[in-house]
């Protein structure tokens, strides 16, 4: 049996296993079966939850700073900052004001004031350079006036006084005051996210996004209404592609922080070295937590199986479940669907560990015949071990 590199490179499965745990039980599996395989582990983020994850997991000497925020609804949370070596500060908005730290409000009350706090803990700290915000993940839809105001922009209605949280209170806004904002670090804002949405419109933070946050017919008609009152106090573009990113926080930290918005994928493979470790491998195993057409849009999977193209590396995928009908534009190898081999989804989600090994040890069985060559890739999907 001829050994194999194998470049095992997986987003996390949102609400079961980090892309780091994720990868090493793919990879404990696989070589279970193919001890020889020379495995690297690369975890991958699309700008989203995990990118913390997936930066520290290539570098060891990074340091978590611990600190209390104010949640999408208001009330104390529990968060932390990721301090790279190279003075990169990494904050996450699933981590201080996303829809996963269990919030109890509507859509349209929900607040950014966590991911401010949190950003201002990382620009105020000495030996910040730069600060990289992961957009996705987020509980708010208020164009990221809590953000700002964590940062120090007074935010005012008729009376002069501060308004209150959330994208509701928008419309009560009368003046904005960035005189006292916290200054962003010597080395620039990069914001990551894997949507390029404008702020407003059919496919902006409100309409496109409002519902998925919750958000019924008039609360996102008036989300909306109050984001285009804010980008006219605001000004800068909220036309951009990515403005409309975790509910306007792009367009917020863009047009008041001089943010540059950029695609999260492309960005953290370039960081991890994905394009160099597929250069010099025969096989790369991607995947995430639910695939559909979507995961082919600037999502972890789609990067992963575009860079491995013209290497001509055999791609292989592993999800936690699959949308009917997918499979058939995937140009891969094998898909394992945990939920198909675990029998439902809620024993994967339950020890999703198990079930990751157990699908690394079917592709790795498959991946070979009896006189250990790589089968001729094909797609399909993989309910059983063989």
């Amino acid at each position: 049996m001829s050994p194999l590199r194998v470049v095992v490179a997986l987003d996390s499965l949102k609400g079961s296993a980090t892309a780091s745990a994720a990868a090493a039980a793919v990879a404990a599996g696989w070589h279970e079966v193919r001890p020889h395989d020379d495995l690297v582990l690369l975890p991958l983020a699309d700008g989203g939850e995990g990118t913390a994850d997936a930066l520290r997991s290539r570098a060891p000497a990074a340091r978590r700073h611990p600190l209390t925020v104010t949640g999408p609804d208001g009330r104390p949370a529990s968060t932390s900052w990721l301090a790279l070596p190279d003075g990169t500060a990494v904050v996450e908005t699933a981590t201080t004001c996303g829809f996963t730290m269990g919030t109890h409000t509507e859509a349209a009350d929900a607040t950014s004031t966590g991911l401010g706090q949190a950003l201002a803990a990382a620009a105020r700290h000495p030996r910040t350079r730069r600060i990289l915000v992961a957009l996705g993940g987020s509980a708010s839809t208020d164009g990221g006036a809590g953000a700002l105001a964590a940062l120090g922009a007074r935010i005012t209605g008729p009376d002069g006084a501060p308004i209150g949280h959330g994208g509701r209170a928008l419309g009560s806004v009368a003046d904005v005051d960035l005189r006292d904002l916290v200054a962003a670090p010597d080395g620039g804002v990069l914001c990551l996210s894997d949507v390029t949405a404008p702020l407003l419109g059919a496919r902006g933070a409100a309409r496109q996004f409002g519902p998925q946050k919750g958000a019924g017919p008039e609360e996102v008609a008036l989300l909306e209404a109050h984001l285009e009152r804010w980008a006219e106090l605001l000004g800068g573009r909220p036309d951009a592609p990515g403005a409309g990113a975790a509910g306007g926080l792009g367009y917020a930290l863009a047009t008041a922080w001089g943010a540059e918005l950029r695609d999260g994928a492309t960005y953290l493979g370039e960081r991890l070295g994905l394009g160099d470790q597929l250069a010099a491998a025969d096989v790369v195993i991607t995947g995430e937590g639910r695939f559909d057409r979507q995961s082919l849009q600037g999502k972890v999977v789609g990067h992963v199986l575009d860079a491995a193209a013209p290497h001509g590396v055999r791609p292989l995928l592993v999800c936690g479940q699959m949308e009917t009908g997918v499979s058939s534009v995937l140009a891969v190898g094998d898909v394992v669907e945990l939920a198909r081999l675990a029998g439902s989804a809620q024993r994967a989600m339950h020890d999703p560990e198990r079930w990751l090994a157990r699908a690394g040890r079917t592709l790795a069985a498959r991946m070979t015949r009896g006189d250990g060559t790589p089968v001729p890739g094909r797609a399909s999907r993989v309910g059983e071990e063989t």
